[in-house]
């Protein structure tokens, strides 16, 4: 199938406008910390993860946010709801700089929408939730868990090929063969420089049996016509209704394509990842930058090995004694 560009102002695709945050995981791999807190808002430096997705599209233009959420999610709403009282309080205490940031966490004309997922059936399901909100609209998905670092939003440089090709937009990002049964992987062709068509979606494969070494991150700008692939699909891997399998269903009359983004992404689902995205963005805050960096470098020639634990330390536990009266 050949892929054209859409040159014409009648031809001109619709906007991506309405971006879709499925947050509704259980956050297990973060065990116990996740116990009471929504994964989604545990902090990189000063932000939680979900206001760094919410700030990518909001930078790439979409001006409607819709949050699939579940249970014990709570703090995600009210992190992006008004706080008057926080706000007051700042104003009366002259902190300025803190009240405007507070204020713009969601600017003014841009709508939220919050839903929730009653029964954890998985990505695609989440996703089929928004059907009613997003209507026949193209829709951007993002999953917070995937924290991408580069100097234009990923989802920015996504609609900017959208915008050219009219089509399902896969961000995709080479990855470990032995990985492959922890992504769904593409199998595809390339076209143009970081474009490859994508002939077919495989959740999760066995490396034995992955088609290629390019797995799908969180970031997809898909058609509304995916809503009607994922309300007929039986339970897939898990037992979940996959996304991925959606797509692959989405495949038999639509183009879809995979961009190669430009940034470094840091799964923040894992613990590695979530230290590394840590350090990697505490390194660039325009306030504490600069002094930490020189306790890494401190660290570093003191020997930083030295730090690390031959193994795990426990907790002390408390003895349990008996209580006298």
């Amino acid at each position: 199938m050949k892929i054209s560009s859409r040159h014409s102002s009648k031809n001109a695709p619709e906007s991506v406008r309405t971006a879709v945050f499925p947050v509704a995981g259980m956050g297990t791999r973060f065990l116990p910390a996740t116990k009471a807190t929504a994964k989604e808002m545990m902090p990189i430096v000063d932000k939680p993860l979900i206001q760094y997705a919410v700030e990518e599209a909001l930078e790439a233009g979409c001006d409607r946010l819709v949050f699939i959420s579940g249970r014990g999610k709570r703090a995600i709403a009210d992190h992006f709801d008004v706080a008057f009282e926080l706000e007051h309080e700042l104003e009366r205490r002259g902190k300025q700089e803190l009240l405007d940031e507070v204020r713009n966490i969601v600017p003014r004309g841009v709508s939220t929408v919050f839903l929730r997922q009653p029964h954890p059936l998985g990505l695609g399901d989440a996703v089929l939730m928004a059907r009613d909100v997003v209507g026949d609209h193209p829709f951007a998905v993002l999953l917070a868990d995937d924290l991408i670092l580069s100097k234009k939003p990923v989802l920015a440089q996504m609609i900017e090929q959208y915008d050219r090709y009219h089509a399902a937009i896969l961000a995709i990002q080479r990855v470990p063969h032995e990985e492959t049964n922890k992504y769904g992987i593409i199998q595809c062709w390339p076209w143009e420089n970081k474009i490859h068509q994508v002939s077919g979606i495989i959740e999760k494969p066995h490396p034995g049996e992955a088609p290629s070494d390019l797995g799908v991150v969180g970031r997809y700008i898909l058609p509304a016509k995916i809503f009607e692939y994922l309300e007929d699909l039986p339970a897939g891997s898990g037992g979940e209704i996959q996304l991925t399998d959606g797509i692959a269903a989405l495949l038999r009359e639509r183009q879809v394509l995979g961009y190669e983004f430009e940034g470094r992404r840091f799964d923040c689902g894992d613990k590695l990842g979530y230290l590394q995205a840590t350090v990697e963005f505490g390194l660039r805050h325009a306030g504490i930058g600069k002094s930490f960096a020189e306790y890494l470098h401190q660290l570093a020639t003191d020997g930083i090995c030295s730090y690390v634990a031959d193994e795990s330390v426990p907790f002390p536990t408390r003895k349990n004694k008996s209580r006298v009266a």
